[in-house]
């Protein structure tokens, strides 16, 4: 891709906009956050497809595991949402990570997003936001090379660069599949969380004053939140990340409203959790910092109306 296209493809694009939504839905409560934000964009974000994503820690017993509640948890909030016609376009997606940056884990998820991908141009590209492990878009990019200049990566992913390590829960599951879709050709936004978007937090009174009570996706939203935070934290304060919004934030971030950024080249992320440095990659589009009150207002008008 050229340079100037690869550019103008780093810019928060205009007007409405194909999308596609990988998540490891059941792994935290911020991907169900995220889901129900782009829903409600609908005059601004066309979703083609949502894909579950693998994951592994205390509330899965294998990637596999991980990916199939993720995918019913989809379900659940598309039926919360009252948008059943959404559940054609969901799909489950690998049942493990990579296992080189040469194998692709296969996968429905990985399948149409290539075949959605070749609908799509460098002029006209398709936005994959991704707010898990990124192992479907990695086999999808392996699978066919030729789709990644025609598609934009938005990542929620790996840390800060001036954090001491990169290690972060959706770069360390699939190393692999973060170089993978980082050396790629497609143009990239990354939105690191410790150090920049672990900034967008929601509290228990905020959660119950502007959630709770004021729709069945709302509240669910609301319970879901409080109830993980109080196994934890009863009768304490306490905040919880919903960093993952940010991600869809940034498709509808015109004038930097919510978030500030700028081009730099892309690092590539090591297997000993650090960044390789690499002035002469290819420049992807870095978010630095995140208005939290600003996105917050529009979260809460977004999805209690």
């Amino acid at each position: 891709m050229k340079t100037e296209q690869l550019i103008k493809n780093l810019e928060v694009p205009k007007g409405k906009i194909d999308v596609v939504l990988d998540t490891d839905a059941y792994n935290e409560i911020d991907d169900q956050f995220a889901i129900a934000y782009m829903l409600k964009n609908q005059d601004k974000l066309n979703v083609k497809a949502i894909l579950a994503a693998p994951f592994l820690n205390d509330k899965s017993e294998s990637a596999k595991d991980g990916m199939e509640k993720s995918y019913q948890e989809i379900l659940k909030l598309l039926s919360l949402a009252d948008m059943p016609e959404f559940k054609e376009i969901t799909y489950r997606g690998s049942e493990n990570f990579l296992t080189d940056e040469k194998t692709p884990a296969e996968s429905d998820a990985a399948e149409v997003l290539v075949s959605l991908a070749k609908e799509y141009s460098p002029e006209k590209p398709l936005y994959v936001v991704a707010i898990g492990a990124i192992t479907n878009v990695a086999s999808a990019i392996i699978k066919a090379p030729e789709i990644a200049e025609n598609i934009v990566i938005v990542w929620l992913g790996g840390t800060a660069l001036h954090w001491t390590d990169s290690r972060e829960f959706n770069m360390y599951q699939d190393v692999a599949a973060a170089r993978v879709c980082m050396l790629s050709e497609a143009p990239f936004v990354q939105l690191p969380c410790a150090g920049v978007v672990s900034a967008f937090t929601i509290s228990k009174p905020e959660l119950l004053y502007w959630f709770h009570g004021k729709n069945k996706l709302a509240t669910y939203l609301a319970e879901n939140s409080i109830k993980e935070a109080d196994s934890y934290a009863l009768n304490k304060p306490w905040t919880r990340v919903i960093w993952d919004v940010t991600a869809v934030a940034w498709l509808l971030n015109e004038n930097e409203r919510f978030m500030g950024s700028y081009l730099t080249p892309t690092p590539i992320p090591e297997y000993d959790d650090h960044y390789g440095m690499n002035p002469k990659g290819k420049l992807m589009r870095y978010v630095y910092n995140v208005n939290r009150d600003r996105l917050m207002e529009d979260l809460i008008k977004k999805i209690t109306e």
